[in-house]
């Protein structure tokens, strides 16, 4: 009898993408996702561990054997639908998840051979799902008459919006822009997250039960307070970090140099690289520079790229090693043609006689021990300035706490530059019936762990509201 090949040495099955030469001058997804036939392989890697150590890297707590079991079954929408046990956007975290640093890491497979592409097999299953127009709906508990405000329609906000509706509760979720997404939605480009697969999440929400409103900026008009006078039993807050963070040095009001936030939601909330279809306009360098070594950064300079940069520039302070973005987006900015300045610092903006930015006075850096990030601080080396020619800089260094609610809301106390303090395990504030996640708790962070903040206060929530 022949015998059969271990399931470990298959090796772990490639994502097919779009050539770089072709997909850096258009806006579609990049990576294509899983054929059927790829996935089946892929599932076929899962060792069906006894004790699932990828299930503890997971934030949200899905149970991956039991949804991978299911794919090898061929039972696609029965797979999408235990995963949404615990995740109400599957789609999403399929495509934007760090599962490097998460359930993948924790794979047994990954400590001999590649790990599990887990990732790949959420977004194949939910895909599928959405495609086969076979999406239904839990069954939710009796009403148990309690209403809950959740502030802020971003990762964290429409997980908890769905986890306290399977729970029976009445939920109201109040957005401030024009469409619910949050970060999903103006912050996260086209390419990388398709608007469709945001917007089809969220309907999915509608249809649980979820009630959204937009356009309703709390701590503005409404505050915390009132929704608690209207009859909210409770209140969470998870309205992000998205106040603009930009380094104070000489000549950064010269135009052309912009918030990475004014350029990425110009572009993804606004369709601005759709213009004049959209009439929004947005500014087209020839030379970009991109200031920052995180994902934002990915996506500002990739979005640069396609909307016609000849040449798209990142500076960054550190080295490649320290870049807090998941390696494949480098790897996808490598390939599309992005150039990367490590190891430098701008100290100052020099501009043309007509006001705009003509290049960067840099210094470049060496890396010093440790800092409180568990990165090798850098450190300037005096006497190495020199100058980087551009025409359009957009400072992708991280985002601050916006201050509306914490101004707004008395006795919520606020901490590390505004942002709201929170039990880590419940996210109760110093106000009574106020919970808070993701960033605006703990500064700018990914996707996933917002959603996973978001759970744990769901938790905390229902039992508080059993309580009172």
């Amino acid at each position: 009898m022949e015998n059969k090949p271990k399931r470990e040495k298959t090796p772990r099955q490639p994502m097919p993408e779009q050539e770089p030469a072709v997909r850096r001058t258009n806006f579609d997804e990049v990576p294509l996702g899983y054929t059927e036939d790829q996935a089946l392989v892929e599932a076929s890697r899962c060792l069906r561990c006894k004790r699932p150590f990828c299930v503890d890297g997971c934030p949200v707590e899905v149970d991956i054997p039991g949804f991978i079991a299911l794919v090898s079954e061929k039972k696609y929408t029965d797979a999408a639908r235990l995963i949404k046990g615990t995740n109400s956007l599957p789609s999403i975290c399929g495509r934007v998840c760090p599962q490097e640093s998460q359930c993948e890491k924790f794979c047994v497979l990954g400590k001999k051979d590649k790990p599990v592409a887990i990732g790949r097999l959420e977004r194949f299953v939910a895909d599928y799902e959405r495609a086969a127009g076979d999406v239904s709906l839990p069954p939710l508990p009796s009403s148990t008459g309690r209403r809950v405000a959740i502030v802020g329609a971003g990762p964290a906000g429409l997980t908890i919006a769905g986890d306290l509706t399977r729970l029976g509760h009445a939920v109201t979720v109040f957005e401030g822009l024009h469409k619910p997404g949050g970060v999903l939605i103006y912050g996260i480009p086209e390419f990388r997250l398709p608007k469709a697969i945001v917007d089809a999440e969220v309907d999915y929400l509608v249809r649980l039960g979820v009630e959204i409103k937009t356009n309703m900026v709390i701590g503005r008009g409404k505050t915390v307070d009132d929704l608690l006078d209207e009859g909210y039993d409770a209140v969470f807050l998870g309205v992000g970090a998205g106040a603009p963070v930009f380094m104070n040095i000489p000549g950064e009001n010269l135009s052309g140099i912009y918030s990475a936030n004014e350029y990425l939601t110009r572009s993804n909330l606004m369709k601005a690289y759709r213009f004049p279809e959209y009439d929004t306009p947005i500014a087209r360098g020839k030379q970009v520079t991109v200031l920052g070594g995180g994902n934002v950064s990915m996506d500002s300079v990739r979005t640069a790229l396609r909307l016609g940069a000849e040449k798209a520039t990142i500076v960054y302070r550190r080295t490649r090693a320290e870049m807090p973005a998941r390696d494949e987006e480098i790897h996808h900015a490598e390939e599309e043609g992005v150039e990367f300045r490590f190891l430098t610092n701008p100290v100052e903006y020099l501009g043309n006689d007509k006001g705009w930015v003509r290049a960067m006075k840099c210094i470049r850096m060496e890396l010093g021990e440790p800092d409180e990030s568990g990165r090798r601080r850098p450190i300037p080396v005096e006497g190495s300035e020199f100058i980087i020619e551009t025409d359009m800089v957009v400072v992708a260094i991280g985002t601050g706490a916006n201050p509306v609610i914490p101004a707004t809301t008395p006795g919520l106390e606020t901490h590390r530059r505004g942002y709201i303090t929170a039990d880590e395990e419940t996210g109760a504030t110093s106000r009574p019936g106020v919970f808070a996640g993701g960033d605006i708790v703990t500064g700018s962070a990914t996707v996933i762990l917002a959603m996973g903040a978001a759970k744990k206060a769901a938790r905390a929530i229902d039992e508080y509201l059993k309580r009172t």
